[in-house]
């Protein structure tokens, strides 16, 4: 299958999620020639077509991922595994498997990484405070002070609002600054203003920097998790087809050092002496935390549109990115009933709803987060990310609302847009959820699909359909 992971330039300082952007670079499985220079080819025996193997289910696997990753259907993966429900969504960590597998004899040796709580702005990662951790350093990071997302942060600052933005683990962030660059060990900070290793003008300092290293982590993390990336190119133009055992916080530091490094740097940045090294020395082993992130048979809660009933929006997004560019497709967008287009100032009665009960754990320009287990913590069990928010009649941070309660009204405030409208996105433990998918967006029964491109895709409801469009056409509007 053809695996579209976007390597992207990233020009602008503050990423938001509603509007189009170009690849810069196909990630396509069907381009490779099996003549290629490879890297790292597996040690594992071939199989015979077909033949069924041993899989323990790992955190986050769902059935199309594993059919991606073992080139191999998820009808048979169902017929070897009975057990497995119709309606199942997530696999419950642990579980024995058998797959059906098609040998390509192009896969890596496998060397787990990290495991995916330690990827993700998880629950593990509670408790665990930057600025404390960069101050007993010795490196140049804890003198590092930057303007960034509309304010001077420090070395800690970045980091954080860099992890929290993008949902990935501030651990992960550091243990990359100092394997790059020395952040935390070498006094003197690298004359290159590169210091992760993407050179391209427009990324010259450590905040730019960090915000496209979070966005390409997420491409390989969540390229992984759904089944779209499973291989890439080298820098060096090898090709690498990870092994289909890997978890997806492996995988996606390995996409990540296909990127920035090559050759021997590359095979020594994804080994035991590399990245993994680096982590545990600063952290400790994360393995040894069995934190389970995604647990088996996950299930959305009820979520109704987020708008009052009587009410018809316009779909004008399909599943695109939640944050950054490319995966994770978790956004859809909504925009409210206006006689005009463009960026306008939603009437009174068009706001934005909570779409449960919950506590607002974050309230920033143009972004409300709301954190439905009610514990106070964006980490922790479902969260609704709402993004083009309005600063009037936002809810502010640490409010607690019931189901259909104002959170906002649409705008255009929050970054890049082309006209006013809500952005949508769901998180699990910190983990972007997919709109489309086993665990599809699921609005007073319309389950999002993808379209044949970011931001395309339906609504539909029974034989009802709803179709993405900026265009505000009959197909589009949908109604509570």
């Amino acid at each position: 299958m053809i695996a579209r992971i976007f390597r992207l330039s990233i020009i602008i300082v503050l990423l938001t999620a509603c509007a189009p952007t170009t690849a810069s670079k196909l990630n396509a499985s069907a381009g490779f020639n099996v003549t290629e220079e490879v890297a790292a080819k597996s040690t594992r025996p071939h199989h015979a077509p077909g033949e069924l193997v041993d899989y323990t289910a790992q955190s986050g696997d769902t059935l199309p991922a594993l059919a991606a990753r073992f080139n191999t259907t998820v009808e048979e993966i169902r017929a070897a595994n009975p057990i497995v429900p119709p309606d199942a969504t997530t696999m419950p960590p642990g579980m024995p498997m058998k797959i059906p597998i098609y040998d390509l004899p192009l896969w890596a040796e496998r060397y787990p990484i990290l495991p995916d709580h330690a990827f993700v702005n998880s629950p593990t990662a509670i408790g665990f405070n930057s600025a404390a951790f960069i101050a007993s350093q010795e490196g140049w990071l804890k003198e590092y002070r930057e303007y960034a997302g509309d304010e001077w942060r420090d070395g800690a600052g970045i980091v954080e609002y860099v992890s929290t933005n993008f949902s990935v683990n501030p651990r992960l962030l550091l243990a990359l600054l100092e394997y790059q660059s020395g952040a935390l060990s070498v006094p003197v900070q690298p004359e290159t203003p590169y210091i992760l290793g993407y050179r391209e003008r427009n990324h010259d300092s450590v905040y730019l920097q960090l915000v496209w290293a979070a966005n390409i982590l997420n491409n390989g993390y969540y390229g992984w998790r759904v089944g779209s990336l499973t291989q890439f190119e080298i820098s060096d133009s090898r090709a690498f087809f990870p092994d289909p055992w890997e978890n997806a916080a492996t995988v996606s530091v390995q996409y990540f050092f296909s990127i920035v490094s090559a050759g021997d740097d590359f095979d020594a940045a994804i080994g035991p002496s590399g990245l993994a090294r680096v982590y545990t020395d600063l952290f400790g082993d994360p393995w040894l935390d069995d934190f389970v992130l995604i647990p088996g048979s996950l299930r959305q809660p009820p979520l109704p549109l987020p708008f009052q009933r009587n009410q018809q929006w316009t779909y004008t997004g399909g599943p695109h990115t939640g944050w950054g560019t490319g995966l994770p497709f978790a956004g859809i967008d909504f925009a409210p009933p206006a006689e005009t287009s463009g960026c306008f100032a939603a009437d009174s009665e068009s706001y934005v709803i909570a779409m449960g009960d919950g506590m607002i754990v974050r309230s920033e320009t143009g972004l409300v987060s709301l954190d439905l287990d009610g514990d106070g913590n964006e980490r922790t069990g479902w969260v609704i990310f709402y993004l083009h928010l309005g600063t009037e009649g936002r809810a502010p941070l640490g409010l607690q609302v019931k189901q259909g309660d104002p959170v906002g009204w649409p705008s255009c405030e929050g970054g890049r847009t082309t006209g006013t409208h809500v952005h949508l996105a769901r998180k699990y433990n910190g983990e972007w959820i997919s709109a489309d998918g086993p665990l599809a967006f699921n609005l007073d029964g319309w389950v999002a699909k993808n379209g044949s491109e970011p931001y395309l895709g339906t609504l539909e409801r029974g034989g009802l359909i709803v179709v993405a469009c900026d265009c505000s056409n009959a197909a589009s509007r949908i109604g509570r």
